[in-house]
């Protein structure tokens, strides 16, 4: 039975976008995974959060390399948040296997939620400093504004 902790999170939004693609794309998949993670029926849950570890494994790597082809000078603060998350999955990990599939869902809410901050301090600066580097210039995002009607007042005459 799925807990109320599963409601999906919206895949990658404007707001999250960086504005250098690889960094975008890598976003996107762990969200679509998260999402994934959250929603998985229990008898999917284990192998989505085996997705989840593996992806964020490779995700924290390829940060870490553009860090240090690129010299970046926040990397090690930005490495040691990667570690302490890598650290938290391996041990959720052990209690999926073992059975405890809440566990698993409460650190698929967890990553769905410490996420965004991740992405708006840490690895938007990579990205800044990336297209500093590789392409002389800041990132360039384009984002919509969806703008909702206002609400019409109540005509008092009805």
């Amino acid at each position: 039975m799925q807990s109320s902790l599963s409601a999906p999170r919206a895949t990658l939004r404007d707001g999250l976008r960086l504005g250098w693609d690889p960094i975008d794309a890598i976003h996107e998949e762990l969200l679509v995974l998260v999402d994934a993670l959250l929603a998985a029926p229990d008898e999917a849950l284990p192998a989505a959060f085996v997705r989840v570890h593996e992806h964020s494994r490779e995700h924290f790597a390829a940060e870490e390399r553009w860090m240090e082809e690129t010299d970046f000078p926040a990397r090690g603060c930005h490495a040691d948040e990667h570690a302490a998350v890598l650290a938290s999955m391996k041990l959720i990990a052990g209690k999926v296997a073992a059975g405890d599939l809440e566990a698993g869902r409460r650190l698929g809410r967890a990553l769905a939620d410490w996420f965004p901050g991740h992405a708006h301090y840490l690895d938007s600066a990579l990205a800044h400093w990336i297209c500093s580097k590789r392409l002389g210039g800041k990132p360039v995002v384009l984002r919509r504004t969806l703008r909702r009607r206002p609400t019409p007042a109540p005509d008092p005459e009805r």
